[in-house]
């Protein structure tokens, strides 16, 4: 598979019937089934648009300007290449023979300006009281896991935490395709690069363990999903706190056991209670999204890891989302509820002599002057 490539910022003139769609701000991604038909998705839901390619031929054209733009080629012997546009589109391309029924084109458009809090909040994607607490979590310096499906909003999610970094601290960032809107000045971004004909594969795991190297304060990779996760926990178990990544799984505890799957996968032999003893000790907090039936993304559970009771990693709620049912215009409606419990990362806050947000002050002021 090609390495990110890149086209000329914004010029979609040449993407024949797409281009328009380039242009909408109101579409985020834009779907090509071979030379028929055209999905895109807006506000989170999938739509059957009327635009066409007149033919199959016509596609594959927009496919070759895309990539011979950059000096690459797409064909029968290379089926499959990943880009980024230069605009921050992130393009997947997959030609026969893998694509059986015709070309299949990609693009995820880039959102352009970093999301804060109070635009999360708006949405409806959490409440401000949760993100409160996730402040105090970036602030404290607690190792956050934001888990999810695909297209659930993790990656927007983590722009948002990253918010939160001070700008006197050094931080790298380590991404497949480099997505990240940090807004830090000190900030070293790495990405990965698949091998090919003109250079060596650079895997995740590789600049995990390179980023190490160039003495980082906070670590951000954009998704854990192979051996990398290993040495994500030991540079967690290192000194390297207040870390954040994401990871795709479908619930919190769901979570924990893909990252014991990915820790088995970096060859090495490390019994399971070890490799629970390594998470236990370094991943605090995880931040669970989920995509809605009404195509909305939310955090539905906050969870912190707590400890371990014999072999089993402990866990206790911080927030959930309580759905109730569905409006008249088809939305999941519900609420943000606290679970009550004083949070671990209120004792990391006070260790710092940091105070309490103001946004959960109402909610855990009391566990706190108890505390005191």
């Amino acid at each position: 598979m090609n390495d990110p490539i890149r086209l000329p910022a914004s010029d979609y003139s040449r993407l024949g019937p797409i281009g328009q769609l380039m242009s909408n701000p109101r579409v985020t991604e834009i779907m090509v089934m071979g030379g028929q038909d055209i999905y895109v998705e807006v506000d989170g839901k999938i739509l059957l648009t009327p635009i066409r390619f007149s033919s199959e031929d016509e596609l594959m054209t927009v496919i070759r300007y895309i990539v011979e733009s950059v000096g690459r080629r797409v064909d029968a012997a290379n089926p499959l290449t990943d880009a980024r546009l230069a605009d921050g589109s992130r393009v997947h391309i997959a030609v026969r023979p893998v694509a059986v029924d015709g070309p299949l084109l990609n693009i995820r458009k880039f959102v352009r300006g970093p999301l804060n809090m109070e635009d999360l909040v708006r949405l409806g994607s959490c409440s401000e009281s949760a993100f409160g607490f996730l402040k105090a979590c970036v602030l404290s310096r607690a190792n956050i896991v934001v888990s999810g499906g695909t297209g659930s909003g993790k990656t927007t999610l983590l722009n948002v935490l990253s918010g939160y970094l001070p700008e006197d601290e050094r931080i790298v960032t380590i991404e497949d395709a480099a997505e990240l809107q940090l807004r830090q000045r000190h900030v070293a971004r790495l990405e990965a690069r698949p091998g090919g004909p003109d250079g060596k594969e650079v895997t995740i795991r590789d600049l995990v363990i390179s980023s190490l190297r160039m003495r980082p304060d906070r670590l951000v990779v954009g998704e854990v999903r192979g051996a990398e996760a290993l040495d994500m926990l030991q540079a967690m178990n290192t000194g390297h706190d207040g870390s954040m990544t994401t990871l795709h799984a479908n619930k919190p505890r769901d979570a924990l056991a893909r990252i014991e799957t990915l820790v088995l996968m970096s060859g090495y032999d490390l019994p399971l209670r070890a490799i629970r003893s390594q998470i236990t000790s370094a991943i605090n907090v995880i931040v669970h999204l989920e995509r809605l039936r009404d195509g909305s993304r939310k955090v539905v559970q906050i969870s912190e890891v707590t400890g371990m009771e014999e072999d089993v990693i402990t866990m206790q709620d911080v927030f959930r989302f309580i759905r109730v049912g569905m409006d008249d215009h088809g939305r999941v409606t519900g609420r943000f509820v606290a679970a009550g419990l004083r949070p671990r990362v209120l004792d990391r806050l006070e260790e710092l002599g940091l105070e309490i947000p103001a946004e959960i002050l109402p909610l855990f002021h009391e566990s706190v002057s108890t505390a005191q």
